[in-house]
């Protein structure tokens, strides 16, 4: 853990108002708990399996975000606990949260990831799609799922232009679809962009949290998951 990134991050945030989920994908428990002790709650998972696991380890006040793609199979497992989903892509898939969240009678907070980069490889909702699923009667119905904001991942690229512009253009579908769809809900607040190297950027943009892993742990070891 690094100690005085953490402490620099933190200072920043709270300039702006945002909140740090810290991305601790690969990284081993110890590393984790040492930025709990440092007073971290909030961290973000991007698959089931580790999750899980971790969730099992670590001190139960901990906030757990699942951040990365999610398949309807693997929402069970994460139901009973999960504080937030942040990569919501389908009506499919928010109609298993809510079948799931029922079982376990609790109301699961999610963000529906809008796809804004280049890269035809990252997941996400193109926002017509967005807006036909919030229209939709299905969406209407479900009483177990709360939809708090959006989240979306930049193209990785060095050109800041273009990457402003994709958290540019999710800030204002953030207020379209607020003004459209939530203007009375005041949970529908969150806007989800920014990782290590352009979490600026997405500040200067509106962004209520930031997903940051690598400055914060250092490089990830994909050999160990």
């Amino acid at each position: 853990m690094n100690k005085e990134a953490y402490e620099t991050l933190t200072e920043e945030l709270k300039r702006s108002g945002a909140r740090l989920i810290a991305v601790s994908k690969t990284k081993p428990a110890e590393d984790i708990l040492q930025l709990y002790n440092a007073g971290q709650r909030l961290f973000g998972e991007n698959t089931v399996q580790e999750l899980t696991v971790k969730q099992q380890q670590l001190p139960k006040d901990i906030k757990w975000h699942l951040i990365g793609h999610l398949q309807t199979n693997k929402v069970k497992y994460i139901a009973p606990f999960v504080s937030m989903i942040h990569s919501v892509d389908s009506l499919k898939l928010l109609t298993e949260i809510n079948k799931q969240a029922q079982k376990q009678n609790r109301v699961i907070d999610c963000l529906l990831q809008i796809h804004i980069a280049c890269e035809e490889s990252k997941y996400g909702l193109d926002p017509i799609v967005a807006e036909q699923l919030l229209n939709s009667e299905v969406y209407k119905a479900l009483q177990h799922v709360r939809i708090c904001g959006l989240m979306g991942i930049a193209t990785n690229t060095d050109n800041e232009a273009q990457i402003e512009s994709e958290f540019a253009g999710l800030q204002h579908l953030f207020a379209d679809l607020k003004e459209k769809h939530f203007g009375d809900k005041d949970y529908f607040k969150e806007l989800s962009m920014g990782m290590s190297s352009d979490y600026r950027l997405a500040l200067k943009h509106g962004a209520t949290m930031i997903r940051v892993g690598s400055m914060l742990f250092g490089d990830r070891n994909y050999n160990k998951v």
